[in-house]
């Protein structure tokens, strides 16, 4: 086939030099900056943040009982009742990203076992499975979220279980494309015709030409379930105060929007940024690792 650059039987290979194209491109340098940042100032929350997230402040509201701006002691402000706003982002920043890593990895698993069954096997298995990938896929995935968010009792394992339930029928579908395909290819006819099993088929050759399809959606998919996930806690059904999400805290603090706008737009400045960073190392690594991609760009 024109412009195929895979050898049959073995998926394209992972250069050594991904990394250093990976750094070539700003955009995408950027993103994994913002990335290793927001990672380290979560996985380092108890020594870098300047106070207990839940501590209330005698001097962290003004005379009056409103929250404090940005100054010299509290460098974002306080919040509705008094605690300091850097803490509890830093602190909601690892609640944001357990959650989309959980969520977005239990997705991955659920919609890669979903296509690359549906794929590959035919008949009435390849039928029901993706009838039901459809019927996901007829729900709007917010409602759905919502709906079952308010069935459990909301808390950050059934949150991330929740998200994850609305957002692997994209990877099931693409990833059933993908594999219908390759279960056609010559090479995989002939290790059936020599008798080669089914689990050897699937993981020697159907599932490396899929690797970079699913670490591409493994770095877009934490973009989603963040947003998500912040869209849930502002929601109120979300992680519940008052364990600290960039989402509940613009749930908690959206009465002030005119008179500290700096509750709702630096915890929203956040979401943003990180979904972006996601985004952006996304395309990257798929333009990257998808041959078809090299040359357009």
């Amino acid at each position: 086939m024109a412009g195929e650059v895979t050898v049959p039987g073995h998926a394209p290979s992972a250069s050594p030099g991904i990394l250093r194209r990976l750094a070539a491109r700003r955009l995408a340098l950027f993103g994994l900056f913002v990335i290793v940042v927001i990672v380290a100032l979560a996985v380092l929350a108890p020594w870098v943040s300047p106070y207990n997230p839940d501590e209330q402040f005698f001097d962290g509201l003004t005379l009056e009982g409103a929250p404090l701006p940005p100054n010299a002691q509290f460098w974002f402000g306080t919040d509705l009742v008094g605690r300091d706003l850097l803490s509890r982002m830093i602190y909601g920043a690892r609640t944001s990203l357990i959650i989309g890593v959980i969520a977005n990895g239990v997705s991955i698993l659920i919609g890669s076992v979903i296509g690359i069954t549906a794929g590959y096997f035919r008949g009435w298995v390849s039928t029901v499975l993706m009838r039901f990938t459809d019927l996901m896929m007829a729900f709007p995935a917010l409602l759905l979220a919502i709906v079952l968010a308010a069935i459990f009792r909301p808390s950050l394992l059934i949150v991330a279980m929740v998200i994850a339930m609305v957002n692997w029928v994209q990877v099931a579908r693409v990833l059933y494309t993908e594999t219908r395909s390759l279960a056609e290819r010559d090479f995989v006819e002939a290790e059936r015709a020599l008798g080669a099993s089914t689990f050897r088929i699937l993981t020697k050759h159907i599932f490396p030409h899929l690797s970079s399809t699913i670490v591409v959606y493994a770095t877009l998919g934490i973009a989603t379930t963040v947003l998500l996930e912040a869209t849930l806690s502002y929601l109120g059904i979300g992680v519940q105060p008052p364990t600290a999400s960039w989402g509940n805290i613009i749930f908690e603090n959206q009465t002030y929007f005119t008179s500290a706008p700096w509750l709702v737009f630096i915890p929203g400045f956040a979401i943003i940024l990180l979904a972006l960073a996601f985004n952006l190392v996304g395309d990257a690594l798929r333009d990257i690792l998808d041959p078809t991609q090299q040359g357009h760009h």
